[in-house]
């Protein structure tokens, strides 16, 4: 690699540590190219991103960014996990370490707050930013129908009473 591919992925590195809102940092320990494969295209799904880079071009992009802290786990062959949703990436990368032992998480960051390796397990364990949505959104949908069911159900009550005297003189 040389100079200026250097400079383009700390540049890329930068971009992503400014627009990211966690960072996961995982170590590599012999995954297979199927595997390493698989836990992309889960990030991919998931909205994160999985990138190995050399220790030495992260450290540069991440002095002066808000993730600075995390330089110390930095050390072996390492890979970032980030994404915009700050449950993301850490819920692929714990989910995919359970399922192989050639895959650890280091530890990592969301914001200024550094995690360890039981703080990433909590996050993880944190509902989605999508399944939070959908649970404000049934919570504010729901007396609404309450609403409509109690407005609704003394006609109900009316019409089954009506049918009900309807069936009686009829038998």
């Amino acid at each position: 690699m040389d100079r200026s591919q250097k400079a383009d992925v700390v540049d890329e590195l930068k971009r992503v540590f400014a627009e990211t809102s966690v960072v996961v940092v995982t170590r590599n320990l012999g995954l297979t190219v199927a595997q390493s494969t698989d836990l992309r295209l889960k990030m991919r799904d998931a909205g994160a991103q999985f990138k190995v880079t050399k220790n030495r071009l992260a450290l540069i992009a991440l002095d002066g960014s808000r993730y600075q802290p995390i330089g110390d786990l930095l050390t072996g062959p390492t890979a970032l996990a980030t994404s915009g949703d700050p449950v993301a990436a850490a819920k692929v990368a714990v989910d995919f370490a359970k399922t192989t032992d050639r895959f650890e998480i280091v530890g990592g960051a969301m914001g200024d707050t550094v995690l360890d390796v039981d703080g990433i397990r909590a996050l993880a364990a944190l509902p989605s930013l999508d399944e939070l949505r959908a649970t404000i959104v049934g919570l504010v949908q729901a007396p609404a129908t309450k609403i409509a069911r109690t407005v609704s159900e003394p006609g109900a009550q009316l019409a089954r009473i009506f049918s009900a005297y309807a069936a009686k003189e009829a038998a």
